[in-house]
This record gives structure tokens, C-alpha cells and sequence, in this order.
């Protein structure tokens, strides 16, 4: 009779035990889930653009010419042109990031005219010139970009660059109508193959979208301002150095590109994986 007392006993001393234990599960608080933190990365990267340029120029100026100032110019600029680059950058976090680059600006077309308006040099002189030749750049320039957020894997992005552009012209010719007291004539003028180096600075605004973790493919604009070109020396269609010929002066030469490029990230972005959470 004892030995039933004891394991009764022992039975609801387990019981009760067992009870309390749950009773503290059934109140513990539940886990809670930390949102996902905000992951900073940073890497290198490579990147390529091909597009068409859409140049313009503020003036042609002669400085050798003393009578250049009494010209009219119209019809004054450039045909597109191709562009392609090559850079390498880094992005620093998921805001900010910076590349250098090098770039080819293919031969656009040149044309336009001079004309000396109706008594300038008095009532019976009039003079016409028409001017055609080639232009292309090589840029090296350096750029930082801000990314603006990213909504359904496009980015938004504004930048700048500074940097250097060889503006070198070739082919320039001049042909000149001139009637002074009725009589008509014409000359050619040619111009030798220069180039030069300018201060070169550029804005940029695009879209990126993010084909893959490591490629973002990117749509982009870019308002560049490459400064100034200059012809060789002129020489009349005889080979004979003109008088008055320094050589022709593009001023303040700018363009509106539009670009479509690709990025490759070379390191991949961590992607946050919530934790594991094992029952028992």
C-alpha cells in the first residue's frame, strides 16, 4: 500500500512539473525579426558605350584675316557623328561611384558659310565663303556619378567629368565668289590637317537597369564641352601660303550625346538571406 502512495506521488510530482514548464512556454515572448539590414558594398568595374554625337560650334573665326570681323556666318555646324569608350570604375557604396574612361569621337562632316553683307566694303564689293572639312576628338576624362535609388532594378543617375580632348580637323576648304565692280571671281582656300589639346568638361544623366547581379545595362545622356580646334595653315589652291592665312579657329565646339553602355561589376553585390530558425 505504500509502494502505490510513493509512485502516485512521484506521478503527480511529474505532472505538475511537466505543467509548469509548459505554462512557461505558452508564455514566452515569440522571436522577433530584425528587418533586414542595409548592405554597403563596394567594387570595381569595367565598362563600354557606343553612341552619336549631335556637335555644335559658337563661331568660325580667321584671326589672320584683319577684315574677318565684317563677316556674316549661317547654315555653321556639324553632321552626327559615331562615339565609343572604354573605362574602368569603382563604385564605393550604393549611392556613389566614379570611372575613367577613354574615348574615340568619330569624323563628323563640317559645313557652313561667310558671306560680307551688301556695302561693309562698299557698294560694289561682295564676298562669299563656303567651308566644308572633317573634325574628330579623342577625350580621356574623369567622372563621378550618383545613383538616385532603384525602383523595379532601374536607376536613375546624375554626373560630371573633367578631363582632356584632342579636337583635331582635317580636309578644311574654303571656297570663296567675290565680284567687286562686276567683275567675278573665285578662290580656294585650303587648310593643313591640325589638331590641339583643350580643357574638356561634361554633364551626364541616364538610367541603369540591372540585368544580372555583376551587368547593368545603362541609357544615357551626356552634354559635352570640348572647347576649341584649329586648322593648319592656309594655302591658296597653288600651294602658295595665303597672306593672311593662321589658320581657322571652331570656337567653344559642344555636343549632346546619347550613349547606350554596359557596366560589369566584378565583384557581385552580397544579397541578405534571412537567418534559420530551428524549432526543438
Amino acid at each position: 500500500m505504500r509502494s502505490v502512495k510513493s509512485v502516485i506521488a512521484a506521478g503527480a510530482v511529474s505532472f505538475l512539473s511537466q505543467a509548469a514548464f509548459a505554462a512557461d512556454l505558452a508564455i514566452a515572448p515569440s522571436p522577433m525579426y530584425a528587418p533586414p539590414p542595409v548592405e554597403e558594398f563596394g567594387g570595381w568595374y569595367l565598362r563600354g558605350d557606343i553612341g552619336m554625337t549631335n556637335q555644335h560650334l559658337k563661331q568660325l573665326d580667321n584671326p589672320g584675316d584683319p577684315n574677318a570681323a565684317h563677316f556674316a556666318s549661317t547654315g555653321m555646324g556639324f553632321d552626327s557623328g559615331a562615339l565609343f569608350d572604354l573605362g574602368v570604375g569603382y563604385q564605393f557604396n550604393n549611392w556613389f561611384r566614379a570611372d575613367v574612361i577613354g574615348q574615340w569621337r568619330g569624323r563628323s562632316n563640317f559645313h557652313g558659310s561667310q558671306f560680307a553683307p551688301v556695302g561693309v566694303f562698299g557698294a560694289n564689293f561682295t564676298e562669299a565663303n563656303n567651308y566644308s572639312g572633317s573634325k574628330s576628338e579623342a577625350v580621356v576624362m574623369a567622372n563621378a556619378y550618383f545613383d538616385l535609388g532603384t525602383w523595379w532594378y532601374v536607376t536613375p543617375y546624375v554626373g560630371a567629368g573633367i578631363g582632356g580632348s584632342y579636337n583635331r580637323i582635317s580636309g578644311f576648304r574654303d571656297d570663296g565668289v567675290i565680284i567687286n565692280g562686276g567683275v567675278l571671281s573665285n578662290s580656294v582656300t585650303y587648310a593643313g590637317d591640325a589638331g590641339k589639346w583643350n580643357f574638356a568638361w561634361a554633364l551626364h544623366a541616364g538610367l541603369g537597369y540591372r540585368v544580372t547581379p555583376n551587368v547593368t545595362l545603362e541609357l544615357g545622356y551626356s552634354y559635352m564641352n570640348l572647347g576649341d580646334a584649329v586648322t593648319g595653315t592656309t594655302n591658296s589652291f597653288d600651294g602658295v601660303t595665303v597672306v593672311n592665312g593662321s589658320g581657322f579657329v571652331m570656337k567653344d565646339i559642344t555636343s549632346h550625346d546619347l550613349k547606350l553602355g554596359v557596366r560589369w561589376d566584378l565583384e557581385t553585390p552580397p544579397v541578405y538571406a534571412p537567418p534559420i530558425i530551428r524549432k526543438g
